[in-house]
């Protein structure tokens, strides 16, 4: 059932997500008039506190973490804006939420940012205040389990009240407009698509680096480690996208069926196409940074960088190395995508003296939004030495080729969509879970092998072991 949404109802509405992302992403889906004039937005967390006292906390979130550029007049913004306490694990105070809430005249829109345990109680609340009908949508934020059997436990209680076509799964880096950009790229381009396989493709290199530590997810983070906090949602992600087949229409069931087919055909992974690290005390931007224990307080076999050699077992990819790459206390951040071309079958000018490199496809997608295709180009001159070739960048940044646009956060158009029913950026259940299963049968095998994490200093790239990865087979990272 399509309708768009007039209420919108926040669980964890004083966390850190909420004021850094959700808050400032619907002001500015307010200020740009994308909001229906009667939309209302209900917060609630365990915090006690009146709707003026909440809409106080709303606007010093949105001064803290809103671009100057992007501030304007809040009193429009906050006056939709009202709050409900709750302890979510009983079910006594649904009932008044329910009567904060309303009554919506068209549709109520759910956006769950709480830790995993709760989904289950608050499910159940829901349910008690009648709050899971059929002009109800719930949005679930990561991380959703930390295996294939507690995310099934947690899909198992939503789908106990809501269909398929009413859970809205997010993961923010489909949010974002160069991952969005990567399929105009791919289908609205007919250059690439014949050469987008393995005749053509020698590999593929998505790398997630963050130079920050554990930045107090202490607790979060040393349960999950990059395997899980980084390659089983986003950076699988990345890599249905740019293995998936042509979608018949650009819509939530016809994109998400061919990213399916792509995670299920992933070969399982050997213990000698993976490195884990953590990182030790170093250097980043001229500032010393503790190491991964340090921070933590004790020791850990928790993995702070993963490197993985993996590959997707169908007609159009076989035999083409998919390698990626995460890790925390990193030189730099970046997000990027680099699709390897193979050599020219032969080269011409080398009787001239001439050497050539394939070309190369750079997708960035943070903290610069770009793309960058390297072509094979003569250097000017008269060639009484040789011909001389040089790789030349064509080089396209997003801000710039569209200046007069507005640059938007991907949770501004996540929450969006929510409010409207567009499950397109969102992830279906099955392929959660088939990127579990995948993840789950790697770190069985690191148990299996007895694999510890080696040491890396930070403002490294990782171990050593994980330039050998890719350099075994003739590649070096893209840095």
């Amino acid at each position: 059932m399509s309708f768009t949404a007039d209420r919108l109802l926040l669980f964890g509405a004083t966390g850190d997500l909420a004021q850094r992302m959700l808050l400032p992403s619907l002001f500015a889906l307010d200020a740009d008039g994308l909001l229906a004039p009667d939309l209302k937005i209900v917060g609630t967390a365990r915090s006690s506190m009146s709707d003026g006292e909440y809409r106080n906390f709303a606007r010093a979130a949105l001064e803290k973490y809103l671009p100057a550029e992007r501030r304007g007049s809040m009193a429009g913004f906050l006056n939709r804006l009202s709050y409900q306490p709750l302890d979510a694990t009983t079910l006594e105070g649904y009932a008044a939420l329910a009567e904060k809430v309303g009554a919506p005249e068209r549709g109520l829109a759910i956006f769950l940012s709480t830790a995993p345990s709760l989904f289950e109680p608050t499910i159940k609340g829901l349910q008690s205040a009648g709050l899971t009908g059929e002009t109800v949508r719930m949005c679930l934020e990561k991380p959703l389990g930390t295996n294939l059997a507690t995310s099934r436990e947690i899909n198992d209680a939503v789908a106990g009240a809501f269909p398929e076509s009413r859970i809205f799964r997010i993961d923010h880096y489909l949010g974002k407009e160069t991952v969005q950009n990567l399929l105009a790229l791919r289908f609205a381009n007919l250059m690439f698509e014949p050469l987008w396989n393995a005749a053509h493709i020698d590999h593929v290199q998505i790398t997630v680096a963050e130079t920050v530590g554990l930045e107090g997810r202490v607790a979060f983070y040393d349960d999950a480690g990059a395997i899980r906090d980084m390659v089983q949602n986003h950076m699988l992600q990345l890599l249905a996208l740019v293995a998936m087949e042509p979608p018949a229409h650009f819509d939530a069931t016809a994109v998400r069926d061919e990213k399916v087919k792509v995670l299920r055909a992933l070969r399982g992974v050997t213990s000698q196409e993976t490195v884990t690290g953590q990182y030790r005390a170093g250097a980043i931007g001229g500032q010393a940074v503790p190491g991964y224990d340090e921070e933590l307080g004790k020791g850990s076999d928790t993995e702070t960088f993963v490197a993985i050699k993996a590959h997707v077992d169908n007609w159009r990819w076989k035999g083409v190395p998919f390698y990626l790459r995460t890790g925390k206390r990193m030189p730099k951040r970046v997000t990027e995508i680099v699709i390897q071309f193979r050599c020219v079958p032969h080269s011409i000018f080398a009787g001239k003296g001439a050497t050539m490199r394939p070309n190369q496809l750079v997708i960035g997608i943070q903290p610069e939004e770009n793309i960058t295709l390297s072509l094979m180009a003569k250097v000017p001159g008269l060639d009484r030495e040789g011909i001389r070739l040089r790789s030349v960048p064509l080089n396209i940044a997003m801000p710039d080729a569209f200046s007069g646009a507005v640059r938007r956060i991907a949770y501004e158009r996540l929450l969006l969509d929510l409010v409207e029913g567009d499950q397109t950026l969102f992830v279906r259940r099955d392929e959660v879970e088939a990127q579990w299963e995948w993840v789950d049968a790697i770190r069985a095998g690191w148990a299996a092998d007895g694999l510890t994490p080696k040491t890396y200093t930070a403002g490294s790239w990782g171990p050593s072991a994980a330039i050998a990865l890719a350099e075994r087979d003739g590649v070096t990272w893209h840095e």
